[in-house]
């Protein structure tokens, strides 16, 4: 990470803290991140024009440049809908974190967001009132954007495409190392959950025809359990850089199946659909949904990934390490198979 400016640091406090910030010493320890964006965590300690001396945590967030397949300007949507009325569309239950400023680089080439830091409970230390909670604070939250169609997101350009999930699943169909695998003597997923992809295969163009007759709304895109955080009762949801529209039950899709809690998988599948709906019904009618296709959704947007990921397991890592993730993911598709049996 680049040295911070003083000027930055203090002007950015000085918001963070509601007091004038005249000086700031700081540590920076590295969130994650990688060749795309880094994550800090900056702490230490401000000096106010009284002399008072105050501690703080903000996060730091850097994004570079680069092409997200199909959505080539998702690098900077956390930047534009920080500079645009976006944050006003929350509720005190469900929310961003708030940011305190926001730069772009002369070359337009990187961004730097300066933003709450949130401590609660996130991952799969989520418990299961908890993915409902946030299953139903999302439903609300979308569906009171439904309902009212704030003229000034209608009219935001830099969000992904209604489409985004269907050209996700024909890239991965196209990509033979998966699709051929799972066709293959050679494939060592059982043949049952294979089947269960190839019949998704089979269908899809009659899957895709029933989903885009689902209302559109605005959706997340990375609503999986790391990007979701419980705090004293509210709802925090990170990273929007894929946000744009799409489908009414598009996200919980990652929510069910997204590096998945499997043990709770097929019982976190039956209790967040309901609750979803339950908090989009607040603001819309949406009682003619016979089929929500949230299943099928699943399928699409993470069958071949699965395959993908048990493929590529233990490339880099020991053979015990390796033998580990490729159960898990067969877990997972096994879990996956289970809910629609039930």
């Amino acid at each position: 990470m680049r040295e911070i400016k003083t000027e930055t640091l203090t002007l950015v406090l000085s918001k963070l803290l509601g007091t004038k910030i005249i000086g700031a010493d700081y540590q920076s320890n590295q969130l994650h991140g990688g060749t795309v964006g880094d994550v800090h965590l900056i702490t230490g300690n401000a000096e106010n024009t009284d002399g008072v001396e105050l501690p703080y945590k903000i996060v730091l967030k850097t994004q570079k440049k680069w092409e997200r397949y199909n959505d080539p300007d998702s690098w900077r949507r956390e930047y534009d809908f920080y500079k645009s009325n976006f944050g006003a569309l929350f509720s005190e239950t469900f929310r961003w974190p708030g940011c305190f400023h926001v730069e772009m680089n002369e070359g337009e080439t990187e961004t730097q967001l300066w933003m709450e830091y949130i401590e609660g409970i996130s991952g799969l230390n989520l418990t299961g009132d908890m993915y409902e909670r946030a299953a139903e604070e999302l439903g609300r939250f979308q569906g009171k954007l439904f309902a009212e169609q704030p003229a000034f997101l209608q009219e935001m350009t830099n969000v992904s495409k209604v489409d985004y999930m269907k050209n996700f699943y024909l890239h991965y169909r196209s990509w033979k190392r998966v699709y051929d695998y799972i066709r293959s003597d050679e494939c060592k997923i059982p043949k049952h959950l294979c089947k269960m992809l190839i019949d998704i295969d089979e269908r899809a163009e009659e899957i895709f025809s029933r989903i885009e007759k689902l209302p559109i709304v605005l959706c997340h895109r990375d609503f999986w359990v790391e990007n979701i955080f419980h705090s004293d009762g509210k709802t925090i949801l990170i990273d929007w850089d894929t946000a744009g529209w799409g489908y009414i039950g598009e996200d919980l899709a990652s929510l069910i199946a997204d590096e998945a809690d499997i043990e709770h998988m097929v019982e976190y599948y039956h209790r967040c659909i309901p609750a979803y709906y339950k908090g989009f019904s607040e603001y819309a009618d949406i009682s003619h949904i016979r089929d929500d296709c949230v299943y099928e959704m699943i399928l699409l947007m993470f069958g071949y990934r699965l395959v993908e990921w048990y493929m590529n397991a233990g490339e880099e890592d020991n053979l015990q390490e390796g033998d580990d993730e490729r159960t898990l993911h067969i877990q997972t598709l096994q879990k996956i198979y289970e809910m629609r049996k039930e």
